[in-house]
């Protein structure tokens, strides 16, 4: 007689310390508005989920999925990057832009973004959006500052994370931070012990790669 015996599957879902992989579109304002970002199978966001890496918000409406499960939600402004703050759009002198004593023309010119350092050794992204002179207007609100997100998508894949990872804090597969990312729009390797969790990755319009 044959004795048969029910193997135990074990769903993974999205919850602390696994690693989550989605794919989504970004809309700002609502269903109906301008896609910001469209993220598919061939650059998924890929996080290490519960460790603070992502806003909080946007992990709460990704709580407990597991793969194959569709997600859509909006994110109020509040939830998301905030208002716009008025003064985090300053005024800076064209020597800021000067390499090797020259100004670099590519980089003060309208619409570009500079990746600068403030009085406090904190790295932040600022947008030109005036040349006045011999000054130059900049904005450092995060690009999505004011708007509410509206995400829709799919999670792709749900595993456990390595020891690495979890001493990192972060995972070491291919994937940025997406518009799910921290307040800053920076994500850090300053806590990577080697090259493993570094890329030059682009995680998307408000995101990067990290």
């Amino acid at each position: 007689m044959l004795s048969l015996h029910l193997q135990k599957i074990e769903i993974m879902i999205a919850e602390k310390n696994n690693v989550i992989s989605i794919v989504y579109e970004l809309r700002a304002d609502s269903k109906e508005g301008e896609v910001v970002e469209s993220l598919t199978s061939e650059n998924p966001l890929t996080f290490l989920f519960g460790t603070g890496g992502l806003l909080p918000k946007f992990e709460e409406q990704l709580n407990g999925l597991k793969t194959g499960d569709n997600f859509e939600f909006l994110l109020n402004s509040e939830d998301a990057y905030g208002p716009i703050v008025e003064n985090a759009i300053v005024h800076v002198p064209q020597s800021v832009f000067e390499v090797d004593g020259k100004i670099d023309e590519n980089l003060m010119k309208i619409g570009s973004m500079v990746p600068m350092m403030d009085a406090e050794g904190r790295r932040l992204n600022g947008q030109v959006i005036a040349i006045e002179g011999d000054a130059i207007k900049m904005d450092f609100n995060h690009p999505m500052a004011g708007n509410d997100l509206f995400f829709k998508g799919e999670v792709t894949d749900v595993r456990s994370a390595t020891e690495k990872e979890l001493s990192h804090g972060h995972t070491h597969a291919e994937g940025g931070c997406g518009c799910g990312g921290s307040e800053s729009g920076e994500c850090s390797t300053d806590n990577c012990e080697d090259d493993d969790c570094k890329s030059d990755g682009e995680g998307g319009a408000c995101g990067c790669g990290c």
